[in-house]
């Protein structure tokens, strides 16, 4: 049976933890590039892939060698960061027509990004954990979707909205560092442990 408030209690706790991740660099990033129903299909299909997995695992997900975990992350972010650092410039600010970029190419590379980066995240083994604790892995999927498609949908319209204001060259400055950032701080933590 759905639990109204399990659900609500599920999505402010993800919601938060996930507000500072780098979910919301993700979609800033597509989003200032791609057509944001395009970039929010594929994210939302990937949260719903991580939600379901996290609730089918319950508390397996904590078992995963935190150190592994860590070194992945770090080196995806590396790739991530060189990506942008070493994308040639072709002079264009403004985000692709959506002629030039198709659904299945958009959402796809959304999809992708969000199914390998957030991969036993902390919202994920959160929503395991809370889908143990609570035995109701309807509401609790519920409310970690929810809060999840919230977060990218906030960080694709922020992303379109900085467009207006900021350089996209900057931008993609800006987003290289803090992930090389995040690789840092996730292979430190690998090798720390």
């Amino acid at each position: 049976m759905f639990s109204l408030t399990v659900a609500a209690l599920v999505f402010g706790v993800v919601f938060l933890a996930e507000l500072p991740d780098k979910t919301a660099l993700a979609g800033l990033m597509l989003g200032t590039r791609y057509r944001a129903s395009y970039v929010f299909a594929g994210v939302a299909a990937a949260f719903l892939v991580h939600v379901s997995l996290a609730i089918a695992a319950g508390s397996v997900l904590t078992l995963l060698p935190h150190r592994l975990v860590q070194a992945v992350v770090g080196v995806l972010f590396l790739a991530g960061a060189a990506m942008l650092l070493l994308k040639k410039d072709d002079d264009e600010e403004e985000p692709r027509k959506p002629a030039d970029q198709s659904f299945w190419k958009v959402s796809g590379a959304g999809f992708m990004l969000i199914l390998v980066a957030e991969f036993g995240d902390l919202t994920q083994i959160m929503t395991a954990n809370l889908a143990a604790r609570y035995d109701d892995p309807v509401s609790v999927g519920v409310g970690a979707v929810l809060a999840l498609w919230a977060v990218a949908a906030l960080g694709i319209v922020g992303g379109k909205t900085l467009m207006r204001y900021v350089p996209l060259k900057l931008i993609t400055k800006v987003a290289a560092l803090v992930m090389l950032a995040l690789a840092g701080f996730s292979l430190y933590e690998a090798v720390a442990g």
